[in-house]
């Protein structure tokens, strides 16, 4: 099997320096499974091209010295005769990953500034298993900045009436850096193909939190890719999402040293423009407290004695309703470590009397995923949190809490997309927080939790957090959902 990787970019040969593999060579690499073979067709400053040649011993993938013959086969002539040898699969990825170690992990010590600089790269790779065809390529590959040619490989092109192959020549062209490449590659050619050659354990949702990180959480496909790298182990995958959420929200860049709440709340500062003819008092109210007592406020006149915060962050919540004995059981829940972490220390958990440290627990959990852990609660809170949720998972998030851990009350906050334009610090088009997927008006919001509660249910209460505008309302909008309630009332009073 065979890939190349070709530039054209000023001082070509310098990928030389990036690969760590010297243009004047033929170097070879043994694996478990044949030889690696890394050569260079050209290398000029005009031009420069890379190639990986993987022999593989399909022999020796059955008799010992690699696991994972084909596992998709009935017959034992098929372990010997079948696909392996010219069809990149994960067993080029692996190879990949073994040969340019070094340069996927954007290092080069010899030449410091190339690993961050953007190359004009072309990538062919002539065969490549991809269940769902050429779409399927394009689906994947193309969010990461890559113009896709997928040309489906005929069975034989002598003859056409026997139709196309599952295999596609593959063709990417684009201006990223090699060790993001390397990195889209390594996840996604195993990926189209949906099998790997040896068994798929724990330890490779780490390899693909690892390659994916900076870029797999916000793919669009995300859940799929990762459903297929863990050969559909769905409680791989369910895993994976969970540690790519956790590792993204721990990026520096994007955290820039400052809590989510606290960027966010940058963000919410409102405009002179709108609030200069406030009252002193309401003006200096922030709005993530306008949002906090709000919660605390629905909580109390439910009559809850547990409750479960849904993606608790830092345990603002917790901490809020820790200080009412009323509130008997307080479960947190997130799926970042670090965040847990941090409320774990916020709340002093381990120096609280141990009356109060039994009323509190903090677990990982996801909120697209049904768990039992948070199931049998008389309230339940997503503040500030469906927003952060693809909206394609948004019927999951529902299936899990309003469907399975179905509790008595549920409190969801969000964003008014409408009351941006009041922020002054937001450019036109923006939104509140690097991680929101979306951001809904008023009516957006009153579907969606409408149809949500007529699915599962409930009644729905619309209420609006913060000052009012007249114009674009209030910031923040709420929706309270009861088991067994009565009519709901809409966010502008009226009964529904």
């Amino acid at each position: 099997m065979l890939l190349t990787m070709t530039t054209d970019a000023q001082a070509a040969s310098d990928l030389g320096y990036l690969l760590h593999k010297h243009p004047d060579r033929v170097q070879s690499f043994e694996q478990s499974f044949g030889v690696a073979h890394v050569f260079y067709p050209e290398a000029t400053d005009e031009r420069c091209t890379v190639a990986l040649l993987l022999e593989v011993d399909p022999v020796a993938l059955v008799r010992g010295r690699g696991r994972g013959a084909p596992k998709d086969v009935a017959f034992s002539l098929a372990q010997y005769v079948n696909d392996r040898p010219y069809a990149a699969s994960s067993m080029l990825a692996v190879a990949l990953g073994k040969v340019f170690r070094t340069a996927i992990a954007g290092r080069c010590d010899a030449r410091p500034d190339l690993p961050t600089r953007d190359w004009d790269l072309s990538i062919h790779v002539p065969a490549v298993p991809c269940r769902g065809g050429a779409e399927a390529a394009v689906r994947l590959f193309e969010p990461l900045g890559w113009d896709v040619d997928a040309r489906p490989v005929p069975l034989d092109p002598e003859l056409p009436a026997w139709g196309e192959s599952r295999y596609v020549d593959l063709r990417l062209t684009g201006t990223l850096r090699v060790a993001d490449a390397l990195s889209h590659l390594y996840v996604l050619l195993p990926t189209l193909d949906a099998t790997k050659h040896y068994w798929v354990g724990s330890d490779e949702v780490e390899k693909l939190v690892r390659a994916g990180a900076g870029w797999l959480s916000a793919h669009p496909a995300r859940d799929e890719i990762a459903r297929r790298y863990l050969a559909n182990q769905h409680g791989l995958a369910a895993s994976a999402v969970a540690r790519l959420a956790e590792v993204d929200d721990a990026r520096p860049e994007l955290l820039d040293d400052a809590p989510d709440a606290e960027l966010e709340d940058v963000v919410e500062e409102a405009s002179a423009e709108f609030t200069s003819h406030l009252p002193e008092a309401v003006n200096t109210v922030p709005l993530a407290r306008h949002r906090l007592d709000a919660v605390v406020a629905q909580l109390r006149a439910s009559g809850a004695r547990s409750v479960v915060d849904l993606g608790c962050g830092e345990g603002a919540l917790i901490s809020a309703l820790l200080g009412d004995p009323a509130f008997e059981r307080l479960l947190g829940v997130d799926v970042s470590h670090r965040a847990l972490s941090t409320a774990a220390r916020r709340l002093h958990l381990d120096t609280l009397p141990d009356r109060q440290r039994e009323r509190i627990e903090l677990t990982q959990s996801s909120v697209t995923y049904t768990d039992a852990r948070v199931a049998g609660f008389d309230a339940a809170v997503l503040m500030e949190v469906i927003e952060h949720v693809d909206p394609p998972r948004l019927q999951a998030l529902e299936r899990s809490i309003l469907g399975a851990a179905a509790p008595g009350v549920l409190v969801v906050t969000t964003p008014n997309a409408e009351h941006n334009v009041r922020y002054a610090s937001m450019a036109a088009g923006t939104m509140r927080h690097h991680d929101h997927r979306f951001e809904w008006t008023r009516e957006d919001f009153r579907a969606w939790a409408q149809t949500a509660a007529d699915r599962h249910g409930y009644a729905v209460e619309l209420l609006p957090v913060g000052t009012e505008d007249p114009e674009v309302g209030p910031p923040t909008q709420m929706a309270v959902f009861r088991r067994d309630a009565p009519a709901a009332v809409a966010l502008d009073g009226g009964a529904r």
